[in-house]
């Protein structure tokens, strides 16, 4: 059974002042605001028309104001004044539909009947404790009024014995009024600087990735164009016999010892180590050392999310830290190689093959997870603050 849904016409559109909702836009948040933006014109239509007040002319005109500012944003309507070149335009547009619709829904309460503010008073509560710290005294104001009310909260579950008179109750918005509307308009501010911090995070994380990806990719571009620069191979020696170990080959045993007169001591020509490390050294060391690191970031990464948890913000704050593992697994795998090959390590200078070499670059690349652990502590902390004032503030 199918069912048709007629959409007003032009005519009807201009006769009832009803059209269809804008969009559809292309990116979530901006359906978000549209139809967050029609809900409160709708509100604001049915207050003015039922419950219209002395002297309510000019919130009527800011609260149309608003709306619209609010879809222009949505729709990504051009700068004025305009500019040849802008780019990353989410972030200000993000910040013009949220505020304004905050405004216009602050704006509205100071206009609607003392019913509706009165049935909106839980999810009003509810929204101030999400995003006021308890020690906030624009919160607290707002929780005493809601108790004079009726309204429980989890902090204050008793209420007086005796349940206020309808008429007591719309008596008490009347006179506060001006509180309530503050602590909430507050309220959606806090929310709004809590997604900027969050967008903040977002985006000093996404630097970070470029930047390690930038740094292992021209690791790896020496490596192929300069092969003897940062070499990362071994040279084991053992009875003046020693070979030279890279990570994608090895050279022949060859002896270093030679007599006073300059004759060889040993069945096996003599060389020197540095000249046999540029005949061994290939193109593809570096890339492979930071290949096997990326892979053991990839795997560190895979079972990292066993501990995170979903979020419904936007900005995919749980995806980026997964990615920021994964240059940052071919750079310490890199590094770690390279202070073994310094003898900054004991007993592990001289590996002997090339199997312990990319062994111990796997190690090193899953190591990686011993700092951004950090980072991931951190990302999950500045999601956690999000709607969450009562949660305990992480000190700095």
């Amino acid at each position: 059974m199918s069912i048709a849904v007629r959409l007003p016409s032009r005519d009807e559109t201009v006769v009832t002042g009803i059209g269809p909702v804008r969009g559809p836009v292309s990116v979530a948040w901006r359906e978000g605001a549209l139809t967050r933006a029609e809900e409160l014109e709708s509100l604001s239509t049915w207050v003015l028309t039922d419950h219209s007040g002395e002297n309510c002319e000019v919130l009527k005109k800011a609260i149309a104001r608003h709306i619209e500012a609010a879809r222009q944003a949505a729709e990504a309507a051009p700068l004025q004044p305009k500019k040849r070149f802008r780019l990353f335009r989410n972030g200000p547009l993000l910040e013009r539909a949220m505020s304004n619709l905050d405004a216009a829904e602050a704006q509205l309460l100071n206009l609607a009947p003392p019913e509706y503010v009165l049935g909106q008073i839980p999810s009003l509560l509810r929204h101030v404790q999400c995003h006021l710290v308890p020690t906030d005294p624009r919160r607290q104001e707002f929780e005493r009024i809601a108790r004079k009310l009726g309204v429980k909260d989890p902090d204050h579950p008793l209420l007086p014995s005796k349940e206020p008179e309808l008429e007591d109750k719309k008596n008490e918005i009347q006179k506060e009024r001006g509180k309530i509307v503050t602590a909430v308009r507050a309220a959606s501010s806090a929310a709004l600087r809590e997604q900027l911090r969050l967008r903040s995070f977002r985006n000093v994380l996404v630097v970070t990735i470029l930047v390690m990806t930038v740094l292992a990719v021209g690791v790896a571009l020496t490596g192929f164009l300069r092969p003897t620069w940062i070499p990362l191979c071994f040279a084991p020696e053992e009875s003046g016999q020693a070979m030279v170990v890279c990570p994608t080959g090895q050279s022949k045993p060859f002896s270093t010892e030679q007599s006073a007169a300059g004759t060889q001591t040993s069945d096996t020509p003599a060389e020197d180590i540095d000249d046999a490390i540029v005949e061994t050294a290939t193109r593809q060391d570096l890339l492979i050392v930071e290949l096997v690191g990326l892979t053991a970031a990839a795997v560190a990464g895979a079972a990292a999310i066993r501990s995170i948890r979903g979020s419904s913000e936007r900005y995919w704050l749980p995806a980026w830290l997964a990615v920021l593992k994964l240059p940052t697994g071919a750079i310490t795998a890199f590094l770690g190689l390279l202070l073994m090959r310094g003898q900054f390590v004991p007993g592990l200078s001289a590996l002997d093959t090339s199997a312990q070499i990319l062994a111990w670059a796997l190690v090193f690349g899953y190591a990686q997870q011993l700092f951004t652990r950090l980072v991931d502590r951190q990302g999950q902390t500045v999601l956690e603050s999000v709607g969450g004032a009562d949660n305990p503030q992480p000190q700095p």
